[in-house]
């Protein structure tokens, strides 16, 4: 990670973060010396991230989702985030690029991280996005949607797949990106 001593980012980091990000170093070292205030371990643990998650969630139940995302965010799998992972993720999921962005929301639905996605991790998925709408919003949903498990089943589908089937990373990019019902199903925005 960076140089937690000197309280700056190391060089190599630095640059790696350049080239795989296309933030500006100004932005790396700024983000870096936020990120060491709130984490001084140099980790963000899943109950940090949790934390952190409900604040955007305050009238939801964050918990699930926030679990899902920070799975999909560690990715050397040693259950916290480390900095470059938390620019990674930031990047992946504010970049410009819709692509970046469902490749993203791909790992996220791949709960077992084999590679393909299946009905039962649509359904988890579901399950978990449906708990961050306000229990006062779900009475405005379609009524094909005013469930988790409809919600799930009508994402599916779109894919036109069987129960059993499951769903490359190609072939869900491009499911979701041509049609826009089975993008707006994907996530949940609050309105403001």
């Amino acid at each position: 990670m960076g140089n937690t001593k000197s309280g700056a980012v190391s060089k190599e980091l630095l640059q790696d973060l350049k080239i795989s990000t296309k933030f500006s170093e100004a932005e790396i070292t700024q983000w870096y010396e936020n990120f060491q205030k709130q984490c001084p371990s140099g980790r963000i643990t899943p109950a940090e991230f949790e934390a952190i998650y409900g604040r955007f969630f305050p009238e939801s139940d964050a918990k699930s989702y926030a679990q899902h995302v920070f799975r999909s965010f560690d990715t050397n799998d040693d259950g916290t985030l480390d900095f470059r992972e938390y620019i990674v993720a930031l990047h992946m999921t504010s970049s410009g690029r819709m692509t970046l962005k469902l490749e993203w929301a791909f790992s996220l639905f791949d709960v077992d991280k084999n590679g393909y996605i299946t009905k039962s991790e649509v359904c988890e998925i579901c399950q978990a996005i449906f708990k961050l709408i306000p229990k006062e919003k779900v009475d405005d949903l379609p009524s094909d949607e005013n469930t988790a498990e409809k919600r799930a089943e009508k994402l599916w589908g779109y894919f036109k797949k069987g129960d059993n089937d499951r769903i490359a990373e190609g072939e869900f990019i491009d499911g979701i990106m041509a049609n826009a019902d089975a993008m707006r199903l994907i996530q949940y925005e609050p309105t403001k």
